[in-house]
């Protein structure tokens, strides 16, 4: 959730104070690249055995720091530079940019698919709190969507969009957080009465 808000902050920065190209390129690392691959990869330890996780880590983050030094070193296209508005199009090499699809599917991947998964195991489960637990990762499936989709209009001009999927996308994580965590205090209450 910290590179999350990271970049978001950073998106909020360059919109009210003005930008530079070392905002964007702090910009594009935080939300492009980091945006929701940590949530990604604690959804990988929750999901899979621990050694596949870490088979996974050893992979990706070298992946993911290699592509972030090449955006800190990427020349810039300064005819793409706006103001108040970052954008990934600032990046000179554009074969970086193309590697960050890897890592977007990566994220939609484990974190999209690992809460449906987990929406469908906790569906069938007849246990106190299955059905906060399922509740709550349905919103949290939803809330990692909306800024994918506000990624997508944003690169069709409309980069408003990127800023309000973000935010409620977040407080749709949040709320699916704190949905599944009700379970632990629905399951623990009986038993503190006792």
């Amino acid at each position: 959730m910290v590179a999350y808000g990271i970049g978001t902050a950073l998106e909020e920065s360059v919109t009210l104070f003005g930008n530079s190209i070392s905002l964007t390129k702090a910009w594009y690392v935080a939300g492009a690249l980091l945006g929701g691959y940590p949530l990604a990869q604690g959804s990988v330890y929750l999901l899979l055995q621990r050694r596949s996780a870490n088979i996974l880590t050893a992979v990706s983050l070298p992946f993911i720091a290699v592509v972030a030094a090449l955006v800190v070193t990427s020349p810039v296209d300064m005819a793409s530079f706006e103001t108040h508005r970052p954008t990934g199009a600032l990046i000179g090499w554009t074969w970086v940019r193309a590697m960050t699809p890897i890592i977007n599917i990566y994220a939609i991947v484990f974190l999209i698919g690992g809460a449906i998964l987990s929406v469908v195991r906790f569906a069938k489960k007849t246990d106190p709190g299955a059905g906060y637990r399922a509740a709550g990762n349905a919103l949290i499936a939803f809330g990692a969507i909306l800024p994918g989709i506000g990624g997508t209009m944003a690169k069709m001009g409309i980069i408003e969009a990127l800023y309000i999927g973000e935010f409620i996308g977040l407080l749709f994580i949040w709320a699916g957080f704190s949905t599944a965590t009700r379970s632990t205090k629905a399951i623990a209450a009986p038993s503190g009465a006792a």
